[in-house]
């Protein structure tokens, strides 16, 4: 899977093999959480609070970067990366 940004110790990963609704993953530590970005929201797993809410806010800034990656991974297109909040 595809690692397409990290910042403060997030990883966002898009699978190229997913099904619809668009989404990633965010690994931080021993937590997992897939996130739908259109619309944002949690569709499985959990982040503690503070990482979630970054995911959230990093997902609301790249959106539109989210929905090109959806659009390559279906085509088997290489993933962009997507800067991190930190950068």
């Amino acid at each position: 899977m595809p690692q397409i940004a990290y910042f403060f110790g997030i990883k966002i990963l898009m699978n190229f093999n997913d099904h619809n609704p668009p989404h990633f993953e965010a690994w931080y530590g021993e937590h997992r959480a897939t996130i739908g970005f259109d619309p944002i929201t949690v569709l499985a797993g959990s982040l503690p609070p503070r990482v979630l809410s970054l995911v959230i806010e990093w997902t609301m800034l790249h959106t539109e970067e989210l929905r090109d990656n959806w659009e390559r991974r279906s085509r088997k297109e290489p993933l962009f990366t997507i800067r991190g909040l930190d950068q």
